[in-house]
Order: C-alpha cells, then structure tokens, then sequence
C-alpha cells in the first residue's frame, strides 16, 4: 500500500484537515511529522465542526491510528485537552487509535511566556507569531536542552531537567522582558501529571511505522502550517520554526525518502496569509473584503484575520519544486463564486525585471509586482457539484489553467467545508497502490 505526504503549498491555513479527513478513509495510519498548537486544522463531517491543533486529523475515521511523530512539538495541556473532548464525543475509546512520539519535545509554560515576551519586545518588527511557544521549544530542541515527552514519565531526569533550564529562563524573563518568573517547583510537579496521564499513549512510534510498512500498510502524513513557512524554504524571517516541506516527513516522522510514493499539495483556489511578511497578491482593498468574508478566513487558531488575495502561480511552482508535488488538492474553489473576474499571478516585475521564479529572500518577495493572467469568473454555487463535469465552463478552466501553470494535475477539488463536499477526480492513495 503507498505512503502519501500532504503539505501546504502556500502560508498554511490551505485547508489540509478537511483534506487529510477526507484522505483517512483510505489510510491506516494518520501521522503528524512537524509543528505544534501553533496549526489549527478544521474538519466538518455531518454538519459539526471539529477544529484540532495537536491531535492529526484522521481521529474521526474510526479504524485510522493517528501518531505524533518525534519532530513534533507538544503542548501536554492542549493534547490532554483534545483526548479528553474526543473521549467525550466517543471519538477516541481506545489510547491504541492515539500514539505520542516519547522523543516528541515538550512545551513548557517558560516557552509560551518568553514567545508572547518576545513578541511584545519586537514591537513592530514582531513576527506575528501565535504566542504558543513553538519557537522557543524548538531553540532548546536545537540546543540540546530540550525536554522530551518520555522525560515526562521519568521524575528523577525531569527534576534535573527543569533544575538545569529552568534558571535561565527566569533569567530572560525577569531582566530582560520585566515578566514574572516562572514557578519551577509548580512546573515540575504539573509535568509528572501530564507524564502520568499521557503514559497510556507514548510509544517509540518509528517501530510502529516501520512496522506498518512492512506489513504493506497504507500511511497518510500530515502536514502543519505551509511550504512558505518553512524555516529554510520558506519567506524568512516570517516562518515558523520548523521544516514544513515534505522532505521533512523524514527526520520529523523517522522514515526513509524511499518509502514515500505520492507528495500531494494543498492549496486554496485564492491565496491567504496571517501574521507579518510579503505577500504579493495581497488585496488589501474591497476584493481582499469580500474574500475574507465569503471565505470566512479567520485564523482557526488565533481568530485572527487572514490577509487574502488572488492566486499565486509563481509560488505554486515553487512548491511544486521543493516539495516534489505528483498532485494538488485546491480547496475553497466555492469561494470565488461571484467574481466577475479570476486573475492568477503568472510572473513579478522586481527592479524592473520579469521573473517566473520565486526570489530567494523576503526583500524581493516585499518588492515582487505581480503580473496576472484573467480568467472570467463564475456565477454558479459550485457546493452541489460532485464530478468535474458538474462544475461550470469557467470554473473547470480555472482548475485546467492552474494545473497547466505549475506542471502538476489537480486530483481533488473542495466545494464547500463538509467532508462530502469534494469532487475526486483522481485518489493519490490509488496512483500508486
């Protein structure tokens, strides 16, 4: 059975839990590989939404084991929290269906507080960043003084642990934010809790993958945030910390490249960014209002509003490249109903010169004039449509004209949030199973 990777192909919020739902059905396993609360995924099936940030977003298909990789960044209290809202819900009977990673990294209070500190210090050189604590847990996983998940469930090591680090934190926090130190004995004595009530789920789950495989199981990774968000691929230095391209399935879930059969990318039919950095087709006018509101782009994390503009062909190739997509998934093509017109960024114009590429740094993106391509729009509510051919002449062009731009097919299209709403005109599971 094959292995496919689905990532974002844009800034992230593309839209990947409903795609990733709606791929489970398929996998045997779910596997988040990357990231942390920092990514929001929003699933709607049978009219009730379920948003998830650390939990993948196969748990609702019953028969999926979903895994959180060593790669991974945890919040012990946002995990605990979604376990307890799916046992609720009847959604998670069995600690089997859920596998934490004991080499995941933890993040602790200290890592959220110096996030929010930091950001508050930038002023409006801030990042934008959620204030989750995704950063700093990743400078100390890099830093090797990190505290891992199976640390949780070993006191005397997870004393020593918050012992050793601890001390510095306190130290940026007080002298150089003004904040209020941290509680050590308090962190310590709520982290052999989260270690108590997460043992059920903890697993070296490299073994359980290569098991899996062996076994000739089929294996969906999951993706955080986007391609453009990638700490090296992405718009320095307004990404997020970790590596969110699809060679990154490999450190972060412990497989081998030659394990992977399909790479799918996701994007949305327009574009969308929260937080600070260049945007190219941003509509900061009317056009960007009226998309946010049929979109309904607020940030499923932070509720923040998404910037929003037209679709970027230049960074869909770009994509396409790093990731080595073999097909897309466009989501939200419902959303430009009613636009008399569907312009898509072909080339820029930087310093006076066209380009087909995607620059290096942020300073050309910042500088990059996009120069679009107009395609008519679409009257039609396209919700109803469950084939290609059900779509209108103009939207089905749009898809066409998006495909031949950046060289990859489009095997599923999203008309709307439910988990039905979805024209498949190919499964990446069965290209290569």
């Amino acid at each position: 059975m094959p292995t496919v990777v689905a990532v974002g192909a844009q800034w992230g919020d593309e839209g990947k839990g409903k795609i990733v739902d709606w791929l489970a059905w398929r996998a045997d396993l779910c596997v988040r590989f990357h990231g942390g609360n920092n990514a929001g995924h929003t699933l709607v099936v049978d009219g009730e939404t379920t948003i998830l940030h650390a939990v993948p977003a196969g748990i609702l298909r019953p028969g999926t084991v979903n895994v959180i990789g060593p790669g991974v960044v945890v919040d012990p209290d946002v995990l605990l929290g979604e376990i307890e809202a799916l046992e609720r819900r009847g959604a998670l009977r069995d600690p089997a269906r859920l596998r934490v990673s004991g080499r995941a990294h933890v993040i602790l209070p200290w890592h959220t507080a110096l996030d929010r500190a930091r950001e508050e210090a930038a002023g409006r050189h801030s990042i934008g960043t959620t204030g989750r604590g995704i950063g700093p847990t990743y400078e100390d996983k890099v830093a090797r003084r990190g505290i891992r998940v199976a640390d949780l469930l070993e006191p005397a090591r997870l004393r020593e642990a918050v012992d050793r680090v601890g001390p510095a934190k306190n130290f940026e926090l007080r002298e150089l934010h003004g904040w209020e130190e941290i509680d050590l004995d308090a962190i310590y004595r709520r982290a052999l809790e989260w270690g108590r009530r997460l043992e059920p789920y903890v697993e070296h789950t490299t073994g359980l993958l290569d098991r899996a495989l062996r076994e000739g199981r089929s294996i969906l990774f999951e993706g955080a945030q986007g391609t453009f968000l990638d700490i090296d691929h992405g718009t320095y230095p307004y990404v997020t910390s970790s590596n969110c391209v699809a060679g990154a399935v490999c450190a972060g879930a412990g497989i081998g490249p030659t394990r992977i059969d399909e790479v799918l990318g996701i994007t949305k039919a327009y574009t969308t960014r929260v937080g600070g950095g260049p945007f190219p087709t941003e509509e900061r006018g009317a056009v960007g209002e009226r998309l946010r509101e049929a979109g309904a782009e607020f940030g499923a994390t932070t509720g923040r509003p998404r910037r929003c503009g037209w679709l970027d062909a230049v960074m869909l190739r770009e994509a396409a490249r790093v990731n080595g997509f073999t097909a897309l998934a466009m989501n939200k093509l419902d959303v430009l109903a009613g636009q008399p017109e569907l312009p898509i960024a072909t080339r820029y114009r930087i310093d006076g010169k066209l380009t087909e590429e995607f620059p290096m740094t942020a300073g050309e993106v910042e500088r990059a004039e996009p120069i679009y391509e107009v395609l008519p729009g679409f009257e039609q509510d396209v919700r109803p449509a469950r084939r290609f051919e059900d779509l209108p002449d103009a939207a089905r062009r749009y898809v066409e004209r998006v495909e031949a731009l950046v060289g990859v097919p489009v095997d599923l299209i999203s008309v709307g949030p439910g988990r039905e709403e979805t024209i498949a005109r190919a499964n990446p599971f069965r290209r290569s199973g």
